[in-house]
């Protein structure tokens, strides 16, 4: 990292974070909720409602564990795609003070490619469950979609921030903060 003279480090408070996540749930919950019990107003009766078996309820808990590493997968699959070197510039592990999960590229890429890079655990975790929820109706799925979607606030605070970044510059991963470094061409 020293070899990059003209960075400058960027990172985000957990504790903000932790907050903006539980804002950006409940405005997904609020965009997405909203049309969905418009479109499937059925699916809220007395009777559906006390007819409600919890075995689906442990498999979604199941699944957002199997998601939380999908979510870290994707980060790693779109960092090796941008990144020269691949996956031997890829690494996934835990902050365990923050029990946060997280997948590192050690390459600087450009704004744009980090700001993908950011985005696609939401979009594939979050907002096309949710969207596709819209259309088949299944409350499981929607409710997938806006926890995803609220899991990758951090994800969407780092892309706000670079969105303000010159349009050239590269972006270097933190490797042990939320957040990165801009590389001033």
């Amino acid at each position: 990292m020293e070899e990059f003279k003209n960075k400058r480090k960027i990172t985000i408070d957990v504790v903000k974070a932790n907050v903006f996540a539980v804002v950006i749930m409940f405005a997904a919950a609020v965009v997405f909720f909203v049309p969905y019990f418009l479109l499937w107003r059925e699916n809220f009766s007395i009777q559906k409602l006390s007819a409600l078996d919890f075995k689906p309820l442990l498999f979604l808990c199941i699944f957002i564990t199997v998601g939380i590493v999908v979510h870290e997968l994707i980060h790693g699959i779109t960092f090796a795609y941008f990144a020269k070197s691949g996956w031997k510039s890829i690494k996934f592990g835990v902050m365990w003070k923050m029990l946060t999960p997280y997948c590192h590229c050690s390459e600087p890429l450009r704004k744009n490619e980090y700001i993908l890079v950011s985005l696609m655990p939401c979009i594939i975790l979050g907002i096309i469950p949710a969207v596709a929820a819209l259309f088949v109706g299944s409350f499981a799925l929607l409710f997938f979609g806006i926890v995803f979607i609220g899991a990758a606030a951090g994800d969407i605070w780092v892309s706000r921030l670079l969105i303000k970044e010159k349009s050239d510059c590269t972006v270097l991963d933190n490797p042990s903060e939320i957040g990165f470094y801009v590389i001033e061409a």
